[in-house]
């Protein structure tokens, strides 16, 4: 199966479709997105704006979420940003906290949850 984002005028993901790989003659991407696009345009009665995107992160570097963006300048789809202070990596195209949370280093705390504090600027231990 092949995805593809419905990208409003401001490249915002506002759907995610699934095409049948018989729909887009089995080829691989680059060369399937045009065949997806004309088959979705017909299939919508005329939409134009899809991008391609890959569920496992093949290319465009990120899959494509509802309420996402998809930018042209780095061919990416890249999620919307979830604190202020949380910088995009520029590789990865996905948002850093400028701490890292405790659980994502080398010895994870079992059992332990974390939830980023903005007014801090630090992760606080969720309490049960």
């Amino acid at each position: 199966m092949a995805h593809f984002a419905k990208l409003d005028e401001n490249n915002v993901v506002v759907d995610v479709n699934v095409v049948n790989e018989d729909d887009i003659l089995h080829l691989p991407f680059p060369e399937s997105e045009q065949v997806g696009v004309d088959f979705l345009t017909q299939w919508s009665g005329g939409y134009t704006n899809w991008k391609q995107t890959s569920y496992n992160r093949n290319f465009r570097k990120n899959y494509a979420y509802i309420g996402g963006i998809y930018d042209p300048d780095r061919d990416a789809f890249i999620e919307p940003q979830p604190f202020p202070s949380w910088k995009l990596n520029e590789y990865t195209c996905v948002w850093e906290a400028p701490v890292p949370c405790p659980e994502s280093r080398e010895s994870p705390i079992p059992g332990v949850d974390f939830i980023w504090n903005e007014e801090t600027l630090s992760w606080d231990q969720v309490v049960e």
